[in-house]
């Protein structure tokens, strides 16, 4: 008897996750070695193959740019491994022999990753690798509209980790994808840990499955223009930024911020630049397109060309130059779609009167969408700079970079990481871009410094004294204990 098409899902998903279980028993046992061996073998695979698989996302999902894509295969597959290559996840990670404490990486078990349509080959590389160096399996739940390329990256990267020592069920995909079957993998007994990454709904149901989870908010960040910065580089970086992947990055710009005293330049360095400034009437055109009728993204912009948006919305005088459509906007939230979060070609303008509007502007755009994100800043003012990153609701400030860039940590030394988290402000459990450390519980060892008749006594006034440098009889010892343990 055949079965329909959400129960065989859902029978994939539970033979996948006993798949895992095995898997994991294997990985747990593994030395750091071992486990670095894996990740760089995914590393060198995910290379080889990055335009290959970067046309497979263009051609399937039609969002953003091949050579783009490739580049953020490139990132995922190279830059995070030299990030991670060195890092100590698995056995013994740290001794503290004054407080006589020793760390210990233990992977979480199994994870299921979900991946988006707008990032899917970079997501499945840099997630198969954060798990691999962690000792994690993991089962990817690929997004419909992009089953083929992130199935084919899954495949590359499964064989490589394969022929490195990884054991079967240690990378898996979903091959019949389900809303039913993203369901039970998230709630299933024995998957350990959610890594979402995509839009907000699938987010949030991520978070209320009763897994642990980390997801990530939407991304609406703001970039202001200060009266330091130069104005033409900023402009530049802003609007590289924008265009890079087709603004499919969720670290991208959404709207440009500036005084009054600055309008002038800034317009004129936008127009020189190749952005199309948006009349009244084209304006209110184009804003019909922005969102839905449930104030949800319209997918139809979302990593197009300006071409095709300015088609879609019958904006008949854009040039077949321009790089970005730019509207001048004056409010925040419902009735201002050009407000929201923008995965496309499209950015908001905003002029206010100084310096103190501009923040509460910043601040009201990202409560209203994308808290605890990112927010960039282009200034020469140190002090403006740590005033805004005090003030504003984001987890990354970027200063004097392009964000979708500087907040992966390609133009910047952050962690590079294609999951952003947004920390609690934006509802995600870390403020962290997301690395193997993430993916790690940690035990103890602790050893004892007092006894009970010592508190009776008071002697836990003086934790100094009890926690001092002084050697603890077969520390070592026993450390090469706990370090043979994990081996067996």
């Amino acid at each position: 008897m055949q079965l329909d098409k959400d129960l065989q899902s859902i029978q994939e998903v539970r033979g996948l996750i006993a798949q895992a279980r095995q898997a994991q028993r294997v990985l747990a046992r593994m030395s750091q070695a071992e486990l670095d061996k894996i990740t760089a073998a995914i590393s060198v695979a995910a290379a080889e193959h990055a335009r290959r698989l970067a046309d497979m996302a263009v051609e399937e999902t039609g969002f953003g740019r091949k050579a783009d894509k490739e580049l953020k295969n490139r990132f995922a597959a190279l830059t995070l491994y030299d990030a991670i290559k060195d890092e100590r996840t698995h056995g013994i990670l740290a001794e503290n022999r004054e407080k006589r404490i020793v760390d210990i990486g233990v992977p979480v078990g199994v994870v299921a990753g979900l991946v988006p349509s707008t990032n899917p080959t970079s997501t499945v590389i840099y997630k198969a690798m954060i798990c691999m160096k962690a000792g994690n399996p993991i089962i990817f739940s690929p997004h419909p509209s992009a089953v083929s390329c992130i199935t084919e990256t899954v495949n590359v990267v499964r064989r490589a980790a394969e022929s490195a020592g990884a054991p079967a069920g240690a990378v898996s995909c979903i091959t019949t994808p389900t809303l039913e079957a993203t369901q039970a993998l998230m709630k299933h007994e024995h998957t350990r840990l959610i890594l979402a990454t995509g839009g907000s709904a699938m987010v949030r149901s991520a978070y209320s499955s009763g897994t642990p989870a980390i997801g990530v908010g939407a991304g609406n960040g703001p970039a202001y223009i200060h009266r330091t910065a130069d104005v033409n580089r900023a402009v530049r970086r802003i609007l590289d930024s924008k265009t890079f992947d087709n603004g499919t990055v969720c670290a991208s710009e959404q709207s440009i911020i500036v005084t009054r005293e600055l309008e002038g330049a800034v317009t004129a360095a936008l127009k020189a630049q190749g952005a199309y400034l948006l009349d009244r009437e084209e304006t209110e055109k184009l804003s019909r397109f922005i969102l839905r009728p449930n104030g949800t993204m319209n997918p139809a912009i979302v990593g197009k060309s300006v071409e095709t948006v300015a088609k879609l919305a019958g904006l008949e005088r854009v040039p077949p130059s321009a790089r970005v459509l730019v509207a001048r906007e004056t409010g925040v939230g419902r009735g201002h779609p050009y407000s929201s979060e923008k995965l496309g070609l499209i950015l908001a303008y905003y002029v206010e009167e100084d310096e103190e509007a501009v923040l509460r502007r910043c601040v009201e755009i990202l409560e209203w969408e994308g808290a605890g994100h990112t927010f960039a800043i282009h200034a020469e003012d140190e002090g403006v700079v740590r005033r805004f990153a005090q003030e504003v609701p984001a987890s990354r400030v970027l200063v004097n970079t392009a964000a979708s860039l500087g907040g992966i940590g390609a133009t910047t030394c952050l962690f590079p990481a294609l999951t952003l988290g947004c920390g609690a402000v934006g509802g995600s459990s870390s403020s962290n871009n997301i690395g193997p450390l993430d993916l790690i519980n940690i035990k103890r060892a602790a050893w004892g410094v007092r006894e009970l008749e010592d508190l009776r006594q008071g002697a836990s006034a003086v934790p100094g004294q009890l926690c001092g440098a002084e050697a603890v009889p077969g520390l070592e010892q026993l450390v090469e204990q706990l370090l043979r343990r994990l081996r067996v």
